[in-house]
């Protein structure tokens, strides 16, 4: 049963074909009573029980569903079109239309088997009427039922190529959608990974800095006062170099610490801090030929300097500790060493929410994310090295990028 959606214009063609069957029919009884045909009150009749067997299809609900009740229904439409066809030989004409019904209803097969057969029955009807036979005869009906076949069958094809594409547009429509929902989770973990980094780097290690500092001041009162007082200070300063990078965190701008200033400046203030700030003698080296450096790549050299210094003094009571940045072949190292405890590299620990621990990890997917690589020597008793290794960008490694 050949049966699509309705839309606009199927119901449309539905009508037309109504209006066809109707006129039909009623152009049979017409000429019957206008050419004083001596059974032209039974062709009359005949064709109102034809119209009235094709009515009642559409208005019985089974015909729609049921693939019996829909063979039934034209079955019995021409067995009475049969009939009229015996009575009148205009008759023959309602046998075009007959053939989008059956083509409609019917299976592929069965409704080209009843197509051949309705065309078959004009035919051998006209001809009877005729009382001869000539190959004209059929080329009409024939014809007809060529044409049929060939618009039924083409609007079918194009009506599964338009539901295959509306489908295809429906599946586009709802993987964009699932991209773009899988684009924003991904967009807000990254987030999220970038505001844990930013805020270990900078809130996380400023107060640490400010708790180990006030424990020297409390550590030397009150035997020492004007020790505790400059621990005390030193506090407050670096409570107030923290607000101002909490202050730029939050407006998403550059870290104050390289405002109007180069990296190696940054990094030779920032071992200059913490050399008065804590008992740690911290240096700065700077090697090779500097070259100008995206925000990016700077942003996350000062950043891995800063996590890599603050963990040396909680955790490796070192005495020493020294910067290196380094420009060459390419690649931008930077490297920070100290000679305290070090530890087992094998047996490091993953982030700890309670105890901290996000600080390599947080370095590390810094690198990472600007294509370079971060790497930890270390030994117990035997100091640590941290390398930090971007590539420098293509305009800046290309010597004859620049005339």
């Amino acid at each position: 049963m050949n049966t699509t959606a309705p839309t606009p214009t199927t119901r449309a063609l539905t009508w037309c074909l109504h209006l066809l069957v109707v006129g039909l029919l009623a152009l049979a009884a017409a000429r019957a009573v206008a050419g004083h045909l001596p059974h032209a009150g039974a062709v009359v009749t005949v064709a109102a029980l034809c119209g009235l067997a094709y009515a009642a299809g559409p208005l019985l609900l089974r015909v729609r569903r049921s693939r019996r009740a829909a063979a039934l229904w034209p079955a019995a439409v021409g067995t009475v079109w049969l009939g009229l066809l015996a009575l009148s030989a205009d008759a023959v004409w309602v046998a075009f239309p007959l053939y989008f019904l059956h083509l409609h209803l019917l299976p592929r097969r069965a409704g080209l088997v009843a197509v051949a057969a309705t065309a078959t029955a004009a035919v051998a009807g006209f001809a009877a009427h005729q009382e001869t036979f000539s190959p004209a005869m059929a080329i009409g009906p024939t014809l007809g039922a060529a044409v049929a076949v060939a618009v039924v069958w083409g609007y079918q094809a194009l009506y599964r190529e338009s539901e295959h594409r509306r489908r295809l547009i429906e599946e586009l429509t709802a993987t964009r959608a699932d991209l773009a929902t899988a684009q924003h989770t991904a967009g807000v973990l990254a987030e999220r990974e970038r505001l844990a980094r930013e805020i270990h780097d900078t809130l996380a290690q400023g107060l640490t800095s400010i708790q180990l500092l006030l424990r020297a001041a409390e550590r030397a009162l009150p035997d020492r006062p004007e020790a505790a007082a400059r621990h005390v200070d030193q506090a407050r300063q670096a409570a107030v170099d923290n607000l101002a990078e909490a202050r730029r965190f939050v407006a998403a701008l550059t870290p104050p610490a390289l405002e109007d200033t180069t990296l190696a400046d940054a990094l030779e203030r920032l071992c200059t801090t913490t050399d008065a700030r804590h008992r740690l003698t911290a240096g700065f080296r700077l090697t090779g030929d500097p070259v100008p450096l995206p925000t990016a790549h700077e942003v996350a050299l000062l950043r891995i300097a800063q996590s890599a210094l603050a963990n040396t003094v909680r955790h490796a009571q070192a005495t020493t500790a020294g910067i290196t940045l380094d420009y060459a072949h390419g690649h931008v190292t930077l490297a920070v060493d100290d000679n305290g405890t070090g530890f087992d590299v094998s047996r490091l620990a993953g982030p700890d929410p309670g105890g901290g621990g996000f600080g390599l990890a947080a370095m590390r997917a810094r690198s990472h994310a600007l294509g370079g690589t971060l790497t930890v020597e270390s030994a117990p008793g035997h100091g640590t090295i941290l390398t930090a290794r971007l590539p420098l960008p293509p305009a800046e490694t290309d010597p004859e990028a620049h005339p």
